[in-house]
């Protein structure tokens, strides 16, 4: 018995001198290379980086998204091959294993059509770079900031910080509010009694006024347009501006020229309207609602 269990300790301590210096080493190369390949996505985004820190540029935004689909892929891939190679150093025989996960690939590729469709989709958007994580985009029902962008999903977080996390083969159409640029399209509405020709100087004044600032500068990338009088609604004229941003600032330019143009129109007594109405009474309509008020008395 002393001889059986010296024996087994010989041979594990021999398999132990043989496979475990490999072992050792094929773990090793598989966090070498996870750590490479995130050393060389860190340096791809630090090339793609501009001198502005506040802003993300279109290519600092493809970088980034193109980066975060190679890490990922580079894990699977090397724990998926360093996986085998630890297996079979065990002794385990990965031939049955290759064959095996290809008939499973198989019956999942013919199973699973909509994980498909959702991988093939993803690649298509990242190759046509249809929208980059940093992008405000609208797609299947929802609208957001895109946190992450993987071959099967896309990570939308909404103005509320609700996370949507929506399937590739769900995005059949895309409205990317933030591609290049960005523009803020505003509806003013003055009283009918204003002179629109007046309105327009003022409003015109004010958006040249807010964008030769140096802090709005930055962002104001075109002089303000007019665009004129836009409809005639119930109680105002409606008076289009509209002035082109970088993207992503449309939202914060649109609600500093609302700020401003109130404050200016307060100053030159312009009069933005709000809904009201006007009741008629006839004379006996008149009279019996005295006489009621008189009873009342």
């Amino acid at each position: 018995m002393d001889n059986f269990g010296g024996n087994i300790l010989i041979a594990l301590r021999d398999w132990a001198l043989i496979h475990g210096p490999k072992i050792i080493v094929i773990i090793i190369g598989m966090w070498v290379t996870i750590k490479i390949a995130k050393f060389v996505g860190n340096r791809i985004k630090s090339f793609a980086q501009d001198d502005d820190p506040a802003r993300q540029s279109e290519r600092e935004k493809r970088a980034e998204t193109l980066v975060g689909i190679m890490n990922t892929a580079v894990k699977i891939v090397v724990v998926a091959f360093g996986g085998l190679m630890i297996l079979r150093e065990l002794g385990i025989d990965i031939a049955p294993l290759l064959a095996g996960a290809g008939i499973i690939g198989l019956a999942i590729g013919f199973g699973s059509q909509a994980l498909v469709k959702d991988v093939v989709t993803g690649f298509f958007i990242l190759m046509e770079n249809q929208f980059r994580v940093g992008d405000v985009i609208k797609t299947a029902g929802h609208a957001g900031i895109v946190e992450r962008i993987t071959l099967r999903t896309t990570v939308l977080r909404d103005l509320e910080g609700t996370v949507h996390i929506i399937p590739n083969g769900e995005v059949s159409s895309v409205s990317n509010l933030t591609y290049g640029w960005s523009r803020a399209v505003l509806d003013i509405g003055v009283a009918y009694k204003e002179n629109v020709d007046r309105v327009m100087e003022v409003m015109l004044e004010v958006a040249r006024a807010m964008a030769a600032e140096p802090a709005w500068a930055k962002i104001i990338t075109e002089e303000p347009t007019i665009l004129g009088v836009d409809s005639f609604d119930d109680s105002s004229v409606t008076i289009k501006i509209m002035i082109k941003t970088e993207p992503l600032s449309q939202w914060s330019v649109a609600r500093e020229y609302r700020r401003r143009i109130k404050n200016r129109f307060d100053a030159e007594r312009i009069e933005i309207p709000f809904p009201h109405r006007t009741l008629a009474f006839n004379q006996e309509s008149l009279e019996a609602l005295m006489g009621g008020r008189k009873k009342a008395v």
